[in-house]
């Protein structure tokens, strides 16, 4: 039947199944059927017809009695012309663009989609998937503000992968081994998990003898990764994942997934032909005058997201997401690379991001840019709209620098700490427009922030010359583990001025999975094809590190106004976050910061608007203890001070309620080497209504 070239894809339609498909250059197209992933052969294969079932440039076809679950791959004639673009193979099995499901048949090798010749018998096929059927219930998104929020990135599998996981083998490493993780979460206190790719990927696309595990190698935007299922039904995945989803909002988390638009699995002209380029290559891809792909992403080829046909994908993509799997956001990988035309130069307004921010089956998601790309379009505190928040990467560097205790890294650390408005300011952003972060999967964790001087990536098998050098970290004397005792404490308190540093800051903070009780990676900071014990969550770690773990719970309990007293009037930091970035600075000296480039100590205090209670926060870099003067609480009509976090002292008197906290006497607080310590000095009447709650 011809069938309609709209919606694009595989839907259900009655008693039966319309396939669109969008070709404009091919001279030929036909449909394959087949019963089952390890079929060699289709079971039916429908030509189409180049008047009934095609206009203009889509091919259609509506097949009647077809249902959810059909597997269907494509086969697609045209000129095989390299030089100008034109990559048509009839030899190859492909995708189609808009899955909704990928199944990958027990031969699949990917090679076999790089040399010439027909890859029938192992190729990626896709599926025909209903999505009207699955029970929501009552779900509804947290929605909460990004002044609210604290963000865990996390690696699906790697999250729950691990033997000591406490989840049965055969959810390890899946949505469903994740749900049972939720209560982790919860304590943790995390409010939104961004998850690292879960789009289907090729884990193949590695070097030889490992796989791709961080998943950043996609080859459908629209199909959950199904390995990361439980489920061996061929429709499983698509429920799973939502299961997790619906779990997690009912625990009040949201889910940000990490999106990757600029590249796909294909490769450059030596890559396989999967989808895309046997499809419509000119209209997927950025090319070069030779019809080479012309690579922004690092990764072979670069998507032309500012086409209309790519465009249009990306815009449904993020719509199928929102609207069929109830996500809450994204973050987008190397977002710069959207701000491209066709020849790659940047545009000044680039369609595809002012779509996304005003599309209104979007708003009220939470978009997130790294605003940068690797061909070195660096838009930090110029990405484009108002709507967009960016990863920081300069505060991921001030920061490491200063803690460091690098030369002429003070000025950069005070901005840093109140959101970057030397980048930011510019355009009157929110302070919440800056995500800050000291580490995520790519680099280092914090435990080996603090324990290498250089990387170690040779397991990765390219000779130690993958990774960034460029890491400022320190590992105070001894590369690795140690068993030191001075370089133990020394690194353990480290780990925490940066944590203390990222939740105290104005701005949303985000950590990295593991690094509260000291994931490490030994050393290998480009863990992108590691899927194995290097990269997986060791939850024997949260016994041997429970301390950390609990330093970090009450922090982000203090951010959020939980866990920070048991009475109900308790002093959220995110009513601080919520005025303008105003700080007093001070040195050692109150009211005389040091600026020079010699400097490594900073102080700051901020009263809050509503409770009328004083914050004091002091960092001290230096390798010497010393002595702050602290503002006279009385001189603001408060009680005394309260210390409630002192980096240099052991659990629990590290970070403490407030309730537990302990009076500071003098005129001044002894700030140890390398530590950070904050203060509170509440209002008389709050003190005194607090205390008749309890």
């Amino acid at each position: 039947m011809k069938g309609w070239p709209y919606p694009i894809g595989a839907s259900i339609k009655g008693n039966g199944v319309n396939f669109s498909i969008y070709s404009k250059n091919s001279t030929a197209v036909e449909l394959l059927l087949f019963t089952d992933p390890d079929d060699t052969e289709p079971n039916e294969t429908i030509v189409f017809d180049n008047k009934l079932n095609r206009t203009e440039s889509y091919w259609h076809v509506f097949v009647p009695g077809l249902k959810a679950g059909q597997i269907y791959g494509y086969r697609i004639y045209g000129p095989f012309r390299p030089e100008k673009g034109y990559l048509f193979d009839s030899q190859k099995v492909l995708l189609d663009p808009y899955s909704k499901l990928v199944v990958l048949p027990k031969t699949y090798q990917r090679e076999l989609a790089e040399k010439p010749g027909n890859n029938q018998a192992s190729a990626m096929k896709s599926v025909v998937v209903d999505t009207s059927t699955y029970d929501w219930e009552e779900d509804r998104c947290p929605r909460h503000s990004f002044v609210q929020t604290i963000i865990y990135e996390l690696h699906v599998k790697g999250f729950t992968r691990h033997p000591n996981s406490g989840v049965v083998e055969g959810k390890r490493g899946t949505y469903a081994g994740l749900i049972e993780k939720i209560p982790y979460l919860k304590d943790l206190g995390i409010t939104a998990v961004e998850l690292l790719p879960v789009f289907q990927f090729d884990n193949q696309d590695a070097p030889p003898g490992n796989k791709n595990y961080w998943g950043y190698s996609p080859v459908s935007f629209f199909a959950p990764h199904r390995a990361y299922s439980s489920r061996k039904d061929i429709l499983g995945p698509l429920d799973e994942f939502r299961d997790m989803v619906k779990a997690l909002h009912k625990a009040d988390i949201e889910v940000i997934l990490d999106v990757v638009y600029n590249h796909t699995s294909e490769g450059d002209q030596n890559g396989p032909t999967l989808c895309f380029k046997g499809v419509e290559n000119k209209a997927y891809y950025l090319l070069n005058t030779d019809g080479t792909y012309g690579d922004y992403s690092g990764c072979g080829n670069t998507i032309n997201a500012n086409h209309s046909i790519a465009r249009r994908m990306i815009l449904d993509s993020l719509r199928f997401w929102v609207s069929e799997m109830h996500v809450d956001g994204f973050r987008f990988d190397l977002a710069s690379v959207l701000s491209r035309d066709e020849y790659g130069n940047p545009l000044q307004s680039p369609p595809i991001l002012w779509e996304i921010q005003s599309d209104p089956i979007l708003a009220g998601t939470k978009l997130i840019a790294e605003a940068w790309d690797a061909a070195g379009l660096y838009q930090v505190g110029n990405f484009i709209g108002d709507k967009w928040k960016e990863w920081n990467g300069k505060f991921r560097d001030d920061v490491r620098s200063f803690i460091r205790g690098d030369e002429g890294s003070i000025s950069n650390f005070a901005s840093r700490i109140l959101a970057s408005p030397d980048l930011y300011g510019h355009k009157n952003q929110p302070a919440d427009t800056s995500i800050n972060f000291i580490t995520c999967h790519d680099g280092f964790t914090l435990n080996d922030l603090v324990s290498y001087n250089e990387k170690h990536n040779r397991a990765n098998g390219q000779d130690n010359r993958d990774g960034t050098n460029h890491n400022l970290s320190y590992n105070f004397g001894e590369e690795g583990p140690s068993t030191d005792p001075a370089i133990v404490r020394i690194r353990e308190q480290q780990i925490k001025n940066f944590l203390a540093v990222t939740l105290l800051s104005y701005g949303t903070p985000m950590i990295l999975m593991g690094d509260e009780v000291r994931r490490t990676q030994k050393g290998n900071n480009n863990a992108y094809c590691q899927d194995n014990e290097i990269s997986w969550f060791d939850w024997d770690l949260l016994k041997k590190n429970a301390s950390l773990y609990r330093f970090v719970r009450l922090l982000n309990g203090f951010r959020l106004n939980t866990n920070l007293s048991e009475a109900d009037d308790a002093l959220p930091l995110m009513e601080f976050l919520q005025t303008k970035r105003q700080i007093d600075w001070s040195g050692v000296h109150l009211g005389k910061p040091d600026w020079s480039a010699t400097s490594h100590s900073l102080a700051g205090t901020v009263r809050s608007n509503k409770k009328d209670s004083v914050l004091f926060l002091a960092c001290n870099a230096y390798t010497e203890d010393m002595n702050f003067e602290i503002p006279d609480s009385h001189d603001f009509n408060k009680m005394n001070w309260f210390r409630i976090i002192d980096t240099s002292l052991p659990s629990p008197d590290d970070i403490v309620l407030l309730e537990n906290a302990e009076i500071v006497e003098g005129d001044s607080y002894l700030v140890k080497a390398r530590s950070v310590v904050f203060l509170i000095a509440p209002s008389s009447s709050w003190f005194a209504d607090f205390y008749s709650k309890i």
